[in-house]
C-alpha cells in the first residue's frame, strides 16, 4: 500500500466498507454480481481510489478501498452505493420491484499498514527517545 502525497500532506487512508441489499436478499449472483463488480471498479477509477480487495457475496459486499484525503468517508460509501443502485436497477428489471436496492445502513472502518496497538506503542514511547 502506497502513501498518497500532495503539497501539504502524506497519507494512507484505507476503508473497509460493507453494505447489503434491502432485506438482505441474496440477489448479488450471476450477471448482477459481475455487473456490480465492474461498476465498483468504474467508480474507483473515476474517483482515483484503489480497490485493494473486493468480495461480492450473495447478500452483501465487502470493499477494501484506498481513498484520498479530500473525500469524506461517508462520500466513499455514497458514491459506490448510489452509482451501483442506479445502474443495476436500470439494467435488471427484477431489482426494480424492491423499494431500494441497498439498505440505508453500512459498515465503515479505517485501516492502515500498522495496527492500532503499534501506533499506541509508538506514541507512548516518544518521550523515551
Amino acid at each position: 500500500m502506497d502513501y498518497t502525497h500532495n503539497r501539504t500532506s502524506v497519507a494512507l487512508i484505507n476503508y473497509h466498507v460493507v453494505f447489503c441489499p434491502k432485506y438482505r436478499r441474496k440477489l448479488l449472483v450471476g450477471e448482477v454480481k459481475n455487473r456490480l463488480e465492474s461498476l465498483v471498479k468504474e467508480v474507483s477509477v473515476e474517483n482515483k481510489w484503489d480497490i485493494l480487495a473486493m468480495e461480492v457475496m450473495p447478500d452483501h459486499v465487502h470493499l477494501f478501498v484506498s481513498a484520498d484525503t479530500k473525500t469524506k468517508p461517508h462520500m466513499v460509501v455514497k458514491r459506490f452505493k448510489g452509482r451501483t443502485s442506479r445502474f443495476l436497477r436500470e439494467e435488471f428489471r427484477d431489482l426494480r420491484k424492491m423499494p431500494t436496492l441497498w439498505t440505508r445502513s453500512y459498515f465503515l472502518s479505517t485501516a492502515g499498514n500498522v495496527s492500532a496497538a503499534t501506533i499506541k506503542k509508538y506514541i507512548e514511547q516518544q518521550w523515551d527517545k
